[in-house]
């Protein structure tokens, strides 16, 4: 499929957090931008306009939009910096420079520091965040300080320069900011013990230290010293706030390709997210066609291949959703936990919102190939041995067994055909019985077809459980037409698909195309059959009144309301517009009637 037209592309956006790319005919990067909701932010560009020349011209250049769906705006925010810094798009001004988010770095030497960086420094030492606040660092550090006694000096605190006293406690000791490791006051068990509770600390695990803030705020309330307590207050809204760490960054994952698959009956759709330092610098996903009934273990392994040739990846390991051969100088992990398994599920949603607006598009633009997909998916959830290009749905109405009427909607290719609606009044059938109703409407319905030999449909649905099932197939059997028509009912509740002799229901995943299709037939059923209901029960009730007039019947009754719509206005007319309707005989009476 050629890359459809730019409002196509906006058209098919997702509703989500993400970071969006524009592209130039070259496909050369224009600019890199963050969106809380991507659909809008990137409409936003081409339907207004633009103050800034620099934005003018760059629209004018834009042919296609790629984007990449993360998990929430922060992630957002910080992509979009990774990915300035790796492409240093023309058009963006802002964060071109070497400058990052901050980050909390624990040291790598004996007894560690823990200190603020925009640096990172490939020395063993270990780096969480980053953050897009740096409020939100200095609360941690904050926090951190005053629960434990942390050294804050550069000195090589080895075991033999301590015991040579090669080192003085310095000013830091004496105010009680530190415990003196430099001289041996403090062991270093002791200290790797504190470093620990730290690292719970900045992964967001911090209990026990938010219970201790608000007993300290309480305490300060308690003495009428309102300022202290509403800082630590402030302290507490950052750390509720603060979000232990970002599945877009993860220093640790470092020069790692990760790739995720999701398929339907004609095609696959590999995604790859390339990471270099734990940064995410690069999103791309293709579509595969199956040629065969190929697995997606096929298709991930031949996406893999074509991918990594195609971006010249070196990296020795690649992440994936389950085990694939890849060959022998690369490394396959499947992550089940933690940052490896988040960064494979962020893959996989990309590849899903990938698959939903080749849909769209497709949809918008070769409707046929979209058809075609959905009849062969609904082949195979529903196990019919042929595409249901021609389902009927019915349905019944009453309200306590009054003016019970039925309804049938007609889809072709998985569109309604309004013109082939059918509604029926119910004729045989007395009092409120609905398995005796659809069994009356399925067969007329069936019957008039074989009758006209118009085409027979290919799915039947009955909007109901077991016995509006059992007696459409009951009619179907009179008619000699079962085994040659597909035919299900659909129960509300749960949504289950019921067949003929299977007591055992089927469920298709909520969130399937083909229980979608079901579900509109079903709900397009109920809508034409109450509609249909309420208008003949208004008619009824209308109507009633003027039927009581002796020499006035129901055929008359509704001729009047077709023209007057009420009967207050029918009350007030001159005898001769009456006439001019019903005539002079029954236009008498009626008026009389009202005028005596």
């Amino acid at each position: 499929m050629d890359t459809p037209s730019v409002e196509i592309q906006i058209k098919t956006l997702p509703n989500s957090p993400g970071v969006y790319q524009y592209f130039d005919k070259n496909d050369k990067i224009l600019y890199v931008g963050k969106a809380k909701n991507l659909k809008k932010r990137v409409s936003s560009y081409f339907n207004k306009k633009h103050d800034s020349h620099r934005i003018e011209v760059m629209v004018k250049k834009i042919v296609t939009i790629k984007h990449i769906v993360v998990n929430s705006e922060t992630d957002a925010l910080l992509l979009e910096n990774n990915l300035i810094k790796k492409y240093q798009p023309r058009f963006n001004v802002m964060l071109k420079d070497d400058k990052t988010y901050p980050w909390i770095c624990i040291k790598n030497e004996r007894f560690p520091r823990v200190f603020p960086t925009r640096r990172i420094i490939k020395d063993g030492s270990e780096y969480y965040g980053p953050f897009t606040s740096f409020k939100t660092v200095n609360t941690l550090l904050e926090l951190i300080k005053g629960l434990y006694k942390l050294r804050t000096c550069n000195y090589d605190l080895s075991e033999e320069k301590i015991q040579d006293g090669k080192y003085k406690v310095c000013l830091e000791y004496h105010l009680g900011n530190c415990k003196g490791p430099c001289e041996g006051y403090q062991l270093e068990t002791e200290y790797t013990k504190n470093i620990e509770h730290i690292r719970q600390i900045v992964k967001g695990n911090f209990k026990d230290s938010l219970q201790q803030f608000r007993e300290q705020m309480k305490l300060h309330a308690e003495n009428m010293e309102f300022e202290e307590a509403q800082q630590i207050k402030e302290k507490i809204d950052v750390l509720e706030k603060y979000q232990s760490k970002s599945t877009v960054v993860n220093p640790k994952i470092n020069n790692v390709d990760v790739f995720s698959i999701v398929s339907d009956e004609g095609y696959g759709y590999v995604n790859f997210l390339q990471l270099s330092h734990g940064s995410i610098i690069r999103s791309h996903t293709i579509e595969m066609k199956k040629k065969l009934d190929e697995s997606d273990r096929d298709l991930l392994e031949l996406g893999v291949i074509e991918i990594r040739q195609r971006f010249n990846s070196t990296s020795k390991e690649i992440f994936v959703p389950f085990s694939i051969n890849a060959g022998e100088e690369v490394k396959v992990t499947v992550p089940k936990l933690g940052d490896k398994k988040a960064i494979v599920d962020l893959s996989l949603r990309n590849a899903k919102y990938f698959r939903q607006e080749r849909f769209k598009q497709m949809k918008i633009v070769d409707p046929d190939r979209h058809v075609n997909r959905l009849m062969a998916q609904m082949k195979k959830d529903l196990r019919l041995s042929v595409e249901p290009r021609h389902i009927e749905c019915f349905d019944n109405s009453n309200i306590q067994g009054t003016n019970p009427v039925a309804a049938c909607v007609v889809f072709k290719n998985g569109k309604p055909s309004k013109k082939d609606y059918r509604k029926f009044n119910i004729k045989t059938v007395e009092g409120p019985d609905d398995f005796a109703s659809m069994e009356e409407v399925v067969f007329r319905r069936y019957r008039r077809l074989l009758m006209e030999e118009q085409p027979l449909p290919q799915l039947i649905i009955i909007d109901g459980g077991k016995g509006q099932l059992s007696s459409a197939v009951k009619a179907l059997n009179d008619l000699g037409l079962r085994g040659k028509i597909a035919i299900i009912g659909i129960a509300k509740r749960l949504e289950e698909l019921f067949y003929p002799g299977d007591s055992i229901p089927l469920y298709l995943d909520k969130r399937s195309e083909s229980l979608k299709i079901i579900q509109q037939l079903r709900n397009e059923a109920h809508r034409f059959g109450i509609t249909f209901h309420r208008n003949k029960r208004s008619s009824a009730a209308l109507g009633t009144e003027l039927e009581s007039i002796a020499g006035i019947g129901e055929k008359t009754a509704v001729e009047l309301l077709k023209h007057f719509r009420s009967v207050k206005r029918i009350k007030t007319v001159e005898k001769k517009e009456l006439v001019e309707i019903i005539g002079n005989a029954k236009a008498t009476i009626i008026y009389n009637h009202y005028h005596s």
